[in-house]
């Protein structure tokens, strides 16, 4: 039978031992990634090399990030081009860049870090993913088994804020990790190389190099001393005395009322509530605080360190902060929160920051913050009520910082020195009570119990659809904990159920543990 198979010269370009340079690159949207992959191709580029990019976008701006992957090679003296690779392979990469501490994590799960050959670069930073923002409760990631893994899966590691430095040179992590890269001996090009590229990408060159230049320096100089003058011990410093007569005296009845295993928490507490409200707000949560700590007293509290004190600080604080329409235009108008937006970016004083916010309040959130009997007016006449419901029913992108929108945020803000006589403030401290009459009545039976109801209060926050999902969730754990109360394991299954609820948004998880509990009764 002939044979008509055409059969190709296909010679190898080098030695079977000759392989390229691989890259892989790690980064979220607006940090760079793909200037930072433009350098490098460019930087091979000019040196003679051949390189070759291809990138694989995430799902979103944070929950995946962007895979860059480079391979290049020197060029072969007879002009033939090799074959290079479009995505990396487990084993067979070179050097992994990641913008983010856990992306350094994924890379890791995804093979492409290895003990034998994998030179990591990474930032220590973190920025949080939406699953860690979204969940009610302590969601976010433990960094501490991405930091235990990097020791063993990584031939060399460079690792430190490299965001941090760029944000201190007015730039972006980019070029961090571009001077990192210089600086790792990873490619064997010089430093002005690097520099070379980066003055010919045309934008932000100043920043970029003094950023290129910090992490190189930091990345020679290796881990910083360690710092001997650090002390050991509480974070929060609760002064002595106060130069303002009505907050010093707030002070002075926490100092000579609570215990001092709990006043670090109580402080805390205090000032979140007063800068909520005021000064007589604070004297209502000191009341209600002592109330709760002689019933820790009559408990036993003394003998377990005021645990059940401590706890009531800090979750009665949480309860007395909701968050209303007035609290949300407060936050957004401070100046606080423009500096912090300001050295987050970057910004500098020749640039303009502009922030958009989008604002969806229902009509439910509006008629909740007017006096108890105009409220009560409103919703009973439900044809005014559905009329205003349509004109106000709608999202909208507010430009904060405009004048408009600005001085309608303050006034909107303004609205809290009526806050307590609002229907909103009426139900807040109706069910805030009874959730503390449940509590003060459990911990009579079971000390255990009681501190975990306490901590039921965790499952309450934001506000419209977030906050009324927050208080399903806690009315469904509040009924099932008090039909097991008397169960010498009662503490247990509240602990369990809280758990549940915390970590499942649909509530299905708390439901089978609602269900699994239900056979034991």
């Amino acid at each position: 039978m002939k044979d008509d198979t055409v059969k190709l010269d296909l010679a190898a370009v080098g030695p079977a031992t000759e392989r390229p340079i691989s890259i892989a690159i790690v980064a979220m949207g607006g940090q760079g990634g793909g200037v930072l992959t433009g350098w490098i191709v460019s930087l091979a580029e000019r040196q003679g090399w051949v390189a070759q990019s291809t990138s694989v976008p995430g799902v979103a701006q944070r929950t995946g990030a962007t895979i860059y992957y480079v391979e290049m090679m020197p060029p072969d003296p007879a002009g033939r081009l090799p074959i290079l690779a479009q995505m990396p392979t487990p084993g067979d990469v070179d050097v992994v860049i990641a913008s983010e501490y856990m992306e350094a994590g994924r890379s890791i799960l995804r093979g492409i870090v290895t003990p034998d050959r994998t030179t990591l670069i990474a930032s220590n930073h973190r920025s949080l993913a939406i699953s860690e923002k979204m969940a009610p409760g302590e969601s976010i990631a433990d960094s501490g088994a991405v930091t235990s893994a990097i020791g063993i899966a990584a031939k060399r590691e460079v690792i430190f804020d490299m965001n941090a430095v760029a944000v201190a040179q007015g730039s972006v992590i980019s070029a961090a990790l571009f001077g990192s890269l210089a600086a790792s001996g990873a490619l064997p090009f010089a430093r002005e190389a690097y520099c070379e590229v980066i003055r010919n990408g045309g934008k932000g060159v100043e920043a970029s190099l003094r950023t290129f230049a910090a992490a190189y320096d930091r990345t020679v100089a290796g881990d910083d001393p360690p710092n001997l003058t650090t002390v050991p011990g509480s974070a929060v410093q609760i002064p002595t005395r106060l130069t303002d007569p009505k907050a010093d005296r707030l002070l002075q009845r926490l100092r000579n009322e609570l215990p001092p295993e709990a006043q670090e928490m109580a402080y805390l507490g205090l000032r979140k509530v007063v800068d909520f409200q005021d000064v007589a707000y604070g004297d209502e949560y000191l009341t209600l605080l002592g109330q709760l700590h002689l019933c820790d007293s009559a408990a036993g509290g003394a003998e377990r360190g005021w645990l059940f004190t401590g706890q009531a600080a800090k979750y009665l604080a949480n309860a007395m902060t909701y968050d209303d329409i007035m609290r949300v235009a407060g936050l957004k108008t401070r100046l606080q929160r423009r500096t912090r937006i300001e050295t987050e970016l970057g910004v500098s004083d020749k640039s303009i920051l502009q922030t958009i916010e989008f604002m969806h309040p229902r009509m439910e959130e509006l008629v909740s913050v007017l006096p108890v009997r105009l409220a009560g007016w409103v919703i009973a006449r439900k044809s005014l009520y559905a009329w205003l419901d349509r004109r106000t029913d709608k999202g909208r992108r507010v430009k904060t910082y405009t004048l408009h929108w600005f001085l309608a945020l303050s006034f909107i803000a303004s609205l809290k020195r009526i806050r307590r006589i609002s229907l909103r403030h009426q139900q807040e401290v109706a069910h805030r009570n009874a959730w503390l009459e449940n509590t003060k009545t459990l911990l009579a039976i079971n000390y255990e119990l009681g501190v975990e109801v306490l901590r039921f209060r965790r499952l309450i926050k934001g506000y419209s659809d977030t906050h009324v999902r927050g208080l399903s969730k806690f009315d469904k754990v509040m009924g099932t904990t008090l039909r097991i109360a008397g169960r010498e394991d009662a503490a247990y299954w509240a602990r369990l159920l809280l758990a549940s609820a915390v970590k499942d948004p649909s509530q299905d998880g708390l439901d089978g543990t609602i269900r699994t509990i239900g056979t034991i009764l």
